[in-house]
């Protein structure tokens, strides 16, 4: 059996068997109180008797990024001549920090990325820097702070570059005592500034210097360090911390916790040489590494925390009115629209809420969200290049990612700006979604109860029109509503793709009948079913006032694409919203996305769906969805027991008393053909007064001069906003 001798800083006297690459190794546990001199008596008393001895913190060469030091007194004992290898950890520690957080990032994908990481301290712990900043993550040192007691400067919140901390740490601790350059638990003489601990999300480094100069709240924060016990867990615990991640090799096997630093690593694997006289090289230590099979272990220290599945979703003002209702921006109601309209647009992302309270009642598996916020409306989200919206969602992508989501969905026009999703997939590490999948799946759903409770029996029979049949949404809704009503009408303003829709159609459902056209126009008075899903503005998509009585409007536009106003003047056509849906669990949205309590759209949905099932992957993308895809999220749907919520029109609920009021009357004018035809005409009346609209978004006139007064004012709102967040 091999023995190995490690001397660590503190006062121990232990020994230990464990099992690490199939072999059996006996390792004893010395302490020198990090006197130099306890040092060599142990190097002399067990030469010649063990293996290998590791030296725990006393490294022979100080290292930050590429500026190296030696530690005369590490060196000296390092060079003493002896029979036994003496290593101190250095030899592997880079490269098992390096593999360590790859491995991690593997077992909990997401963990570091776009993460604000603070080294405490990165003295010594390059490979680890190295791996987390290749993550995306920015790296802070705090080894001027917890090494010389500095203020916190310089930098916000005291954070210091690595050319900062080099300059300031290795020419003053090259003669240092041991205990100084790795401090152990305990209180610290004069307490260190928590700025930079706060601003981090990611505390990296030893768990020592960690417990000694963290503050006492860490809230949320991610410790990952070489080595920790249970009583450093304990610790970190109780300052709040989320997740603990070890990244050495345990070397119990029935314990995946790494207790062991480096210098024992080391160590144990020079013992284990196949051949005692190979030099301590990288290339013999990568030979042994390669046969090492772990994980670094991953501690979810607050209960709660753990097994949450995370997304995030981002939304947009529809119309000024979500503009003026934020807390935040009340004031820009007494501006003018266009004005602030204009402005908003250029607003960073912005958190809005989490959302809380999501679970599978079929698999227990919990979520939660990030919603963030865009500040263009979508007039001008069609004003800019789509290289405008790519940026400010490649934004949301990142602080996504850096709160933990896996998956973002895209909500409203963000989901069909430019190629629908493509680009931004292509450029964010997060999977997305446009999250039209279910918009589809749920379209459907409710148009088809919709139908019934207008009193159809049999809905092979009707007549059913899509408009914007050529776009992502309404080219899948086509293609299974024409599988189930074999008599379509679709209407784009694309001509070509009208036509290869239609051979689509009719290669996939032998029979169907399928009219095209460019417009709506008189077409909409033999339909049962009209399912509007345009991106168009500034113009009358449906004439309500020529429907069939009866007929039901599936608006699936955000905005709408029909307006109250319209909608009134044919009281027995039944217009509903796109089908909105109930997330399983005590679902909390903090915040007024604009629906009733508990109601997602169905692209939120999407999302929340995807998160809950473990499928963060890149799903809706594109302006040509797959119909397997459609099928494939209800199934998911009904696993999860999502369901469909009451069928909503212009924010308010679908009552019963509405629907037997308008199949009441739908039932007169079908009877009565001369009530039906002056109900028509004095319906066209009455719409020729009303302005056609860009989707319900009407231009305000402002005068010249309340442009230039209130201009100054918001661009400077905006500005001191997003310093806010920044600081934040």
């Amino acid at each position: 059996m091999k023995q190995v001798l490690v001397i660590d800083l503190n006062d121990v006297d232990s020994e230990k068997r464990v099992t690490f690459l199939g072999r059996e190794v006996k390792l004893l546990h010395r302490g020198s109180g990090g006197d130099p001199e306890r040092v060599r008596a142990l190097l002399a008393e067990f030469d010649g008797k063990v293996d290998a001895i590791g030296l725990d913190g006393m490294p022979a060469v100080l290292q930050l990024g590429r500026t190296q030091r030696p530690h005369r007194v590490a060196t000296e004992l390092l060079a003493t001549d002896m029979q036994t290898p003496v290593v101190d950890g250095c030899g592997v520690r880079a490269g098992l920090e390096r593999w360590g957080v790859i491995l991690a990032d593997r077992a909990e994908p997401g963990i570091f990325a776009q993460k604000r990481v603070l080294m405490v301290p990165g003295l010594n712990h390059v490979g680890l820097a190295q791996a987390l900043e290749r993550r995306g993550s920015a790296i802070h040192y705090a080894d001027p702070v917890i090494y010389f007691g500095l203020p916190a400067v310089p930098g916000v919140g005291g954070k210091t570059t690595l050319a900062q901390a080099a300059t300031r740490t290795l020419d003053q601790l090259q003669d240092a005592p041991f205990r100084r350059i790795h401090p152990q638990p305990g209180d610290p003489g004069h307490p260190r500034s928590p700025q930079p601990f706060l601003w981090a999300d990611v505390i990296a480094g030893e768990i020592g210097a960690i417990r000694r100069y963290a503050p006492a709240e860490l809230k949320g924060k991610i410790v990952v360090v070489e080595r920790a016990d249970e009583d450093d867990l304990a610790d970190l615990q109780q300052r709040g911390v989320t997740i603990a991640v070890t990244i050495m090799p345990s070397l119990d096997d029935e314990d995946d916790l790494g207790r062991w630093p480096a210098a024992a690593i080391e160590a144990v694997l020079v013992a284990l040489r196949a051949d005692p006289t190979a030099s301590l090289s990288e290339d013999t230590y990568l030979d042994l590494m390669a046969d090492i099979h772990w994980s670094p272990a991953i501690r979810y220290l607050q209960p709660e925390e753990a097994g949450i599945n995370r997304f995030a979703f981002v939304i947009h003002p529809l119309e000024m009115k979500f503009i003026h209702d934020h807390k935040l921006f009340r004031w820009t109601k007494y501006l003018p629209d266009g004005l602030v309209e204009v402005v908003a647009a250029y607003m960073p992302p912005m958190f809005i809420s989490k959302i809380t309270g999501g679970q599978s009642p079929t698999t227990g598996q919990r979520i939660e969200g990030y919603l963030y916020a865009l500040g263009a409306t979508p007039r001008q989200m069609l004003k800019h290049d789509p290289r405008f919206t790519y940026d400010r969602l490649n934004q949301a992508a990142r602080m996504a990612e850096r709160a933990g989501a896996r998956i973002m969905g895209l909500g409203a026009f963000t989901s069909v700006v430019g190629d629908a999703g493509i680009t931004v997939a292509h450029e964010a590490d997060i999977a997305i979604t446009s999250g039209n999948s279910l918009t589809v799946a749920a379209t459907l759903e409710s148009a088809k109860e919709a139908v019934k409770l207008m009193g159809a029996t049999d809905l092979t029979k009707g007549k059913v029109m899509i408009i914007g049949a050529t776009g992502s949404i309404g080219s899948v809704c086509a293609r299974l509503l024409a599988q189930a009503i074999h008599d379509v009408v679709l209407v784009s303003i694309e001509p070509e793709k009208l036509i290869e829709l239609k051979r689509t159609i009719q290669a996939e459902t032998p029979g169907a009948e399928v009219t095209i056209a460019t417009r709506a126009a008189d077409l909409v008075a033999e339909c049962d079913l009209i399912v509007t899903a345009t991106s168009a503005f500034g113009q009358r998509i449906v004439d309500i006032t020529k429907c069939k009585p009866g007929a039901v409007i599936c608006d699936v536009a955000r905005p709408l694409d029909i307006n109250p106003a319209e909608a009134a003047l044919r009281p027995d056509v039944l217009v509903i919203e796109s089908g909105e849906v109930l997330i399983p669990g005590d679902i909390d949205f903090g915040y007024d996305i604009g629906l009733p309590a508990g109601t997602a759209y169905a692209c939120l949905a999407e999302t929340a769906l995807l998160a809950m099932e473990g499928r963060f992957e890149d799903y809706t993308l594109g302006r040509d969805l797959s119909l397997e895809r459609v099928k494939e999220i209800y199934r998911l749907f009904n696993k999860h027991q999502f369901k469909l919520a009451r069928l909503r029109a212009f924010d308010q609920y679908i009552t019963d008393e509405d629907v037997r009021a308008k199949r009441a009357l739908a039932e007169r004018l079908r009877d009565d053909p001369e009530l039906l035809a002056r109900t028509k005409a004095e319906a066209g009346r009455k719409l020729a007064e009303i302005p056609v609209m860009a989707k319900g978004v009407q231009e305000k006139k402002g005068g010249g001069q309340a442009w230039w007064l209130g201009a100054a004012a918001l661009a400077g709102a905006v500005a001191v906003v997003a310093g806010m967040r920044r600081r934040r």
